[in-house]
């Protein structure tokens, strides 16, 4: 078997609250690229690339990243993914969420061609259900309470609140949606880097008193001081998110127990590999991990969930379902029903195009 084309499509998902926000970006829509490699046999594998501005890509970087890299798997045996990954690595550093779209669509081929769920190539299930963890945009304290409910009335049990760096505002924040939704649901924070240290210590000790079981990355990216500082200074478990952007920094937060927890993105670590590399470093040093915000298609979501099924030590509920607040996703096969996502059947990542694969695979580049 052998790679015989390679298709890049771009994907931009509605929100179906224009408005939404959270402290370091407000945009309408969410964009990515649909990345499908096709098999001299016919089987063509599908992955997601993310344009995730604060992690570093944009959709003309991601466009321009891929479009460099693709060449690469022209002709060769997408088995062989180590020696692929190796020599992506060496043509161009960086870049992993292009990196990660390739990725997750030779997994998605290989099991195809294998005949297999995508969680066979990783030790198969260790579980097949998730409880999803939702965010709630920054809005006013009332109306992310009146979302709050809303989505706790839709069956969801796991709630993350973003905030934005004024301590006063954000408590109340917490507060009024605490008092909305009772005692019964999950709560957790998301600062997106919005605090200084001492604010963010501040701010959680004040929040302790509504039960929030974790923060995360409440300090700027490159304040790995900082972010011990709160880690050492709160009650509540403190979580790497922006400041975990790759393998190498996830294994310095580990060695040094800066933090409680980390979460994981195949997009901003380079894809399913690197991602189960990263899980195993957490687990071998005793910090917990979690699968974060996967924010795009379902396309994105699932090769995630197939990994995610064969991980004994993770914690938590996973943000595996915000492509629920997304229109226009051109890819089905997962959903959300009462707070809980389960593994698709099937074999591969277990999701596919809506009304076949033309319209996916029949633009873009082509080695």
């Amino acid at each position: 078997m052998k790679i015989e084309r390679i298709a890049i499509t771009p994907c931009v998902m509605r929100k179906d609250d224009p408005a939404w926000r959270f402290a370091l970006a407000a945009r309408p829509v969410t964009e990515g690229l649909v990345v499908a490699i096709t098999a001299d046999n016919g089987t063509t594998g599908y992955g997601y690339a993310a344009a995730t501005a604060h992690m570093g890509a944009s959709m003309g970087g991601l466009k321009g990243a891929l479009e460099t890299l693709a060449p690469i798997l022209d002709g060769r045996d997408p088995t062989a993914m180590t020696a692929i990954r190796t020599d992506l690595d060496r043509a161009l550093h960086g870049n992993n969420q292009a990196k990660a779209g390739l990725d997750n669509a030779l997994y998605d081929l290989v099991a195809k061609a294998m005949k297999i769920p995508l969680n066979a190539l990783f030790g198969g299930v260790v579980r097949d259900e998730f409880p999803v963890l939702r965010i709630l945009a920054i809005k006013t304290p009332d109306e992310m309470a009146a979302q709050a409910g809303k989505l706790v009335d839709e069956g969801y049990l796991f709630l993350k609140i973003k905030v934005q760096g004024v301590v006063a505002d954000d408590v109340a924040r917490v507060a009024a949606i605490r008092k909305r939704i009772g005692d019964g649901v999950h709560l957790t924070i998301d600062a997106n880097q919005s605090y200084a240290p001492k604010d963010a210590i501040s701010a959680l000790n004040r929040m302790a008193e509504y039960a929030i079981d974790l923060v995360e990355q409440p300090v700027a990216i490159d304040d790995l001081k900082g972010l011990k500082l709160v880690t050492d200074s709160v009650p509540v478990t403190v979580e790497a998110d922006e400041s975990a952007g790759s393998v190498q920094q996830i294994a310095y937060l580990v060695e040094n127990r800066i933090v409680d927890a980390v979460s994981l993105k195949t997009a901003k670590l380079g894809g399913l590999w690197n991602s189960l590399t990263a899980a195993q470093i957490c687990a071998a040093g005793n910090v917990r991990y979690r699968f974060g915000a996967h924010v795009g298609s379902r396309l994105l979501c699932a090769p995630a969930m197939q990994l995610a099924a064969a991980l004994p030590e993770m914690w938590y509920a996973c943000e595996f379902g915000e492509f629920a607040r997304l229109l226009d996703d051109p890819f089905e096969g997962i959903e959300v029903e009462d707070g809980t996502i389960r593994l698709p059947g099937g074999i591969a990542s277990g999701v596919g195009p809506r009304g076949g694969s033309a319209k996916i695979s029949a633009r873009g580049y082509s080695p």
